[in-house]
């Protein structure tokens, strides 16, 4: 029996701690307000301007135009071919690295 009311006791005081401390970290009597140093129009009037200057086009969802290049297909690899047999650009097994 005593052993039961020392752990009621125990649980109590615990909550009672738990409760103190919380109010302590809700509203310390000790920390200062913060004071900003701008005025309430100056933070509605850079609000204002934001909204204004706000675009409904998500970021990188423009496409660059294709590039146009006077080489054709053919010749293009046919330099590659000529690089790759001047050793210019490795292949195979060898140039894996």
């Amino acid at each position: 029996m005593k052993s039961s009311h020392l752990f009621a006791v125990t649980t109590l005081a615990v909550l009672v701690s738990a409760g103190a401390h919380a109010e302590d970290a809700v509203a310390p009597e000790h920390t200062p307000a913060f004071q900003g140093s701008r005025t309430g129009a100056e933070v509605m009037a850079e609000a204002v301007l934001a909204a204004r200057n706000r675009s409904n086009e998500p970021a990188g969802s423009r496409v660059a135009m294709p590039v146009q290049s006077s080489l054709d297909r053919a010749a293009v690899r046919a330099q590659a071919a000529e690089a790759v047999r001047l050793g210019q650009i490795p292949s195979g097994e060898r140039g894996a690295i």
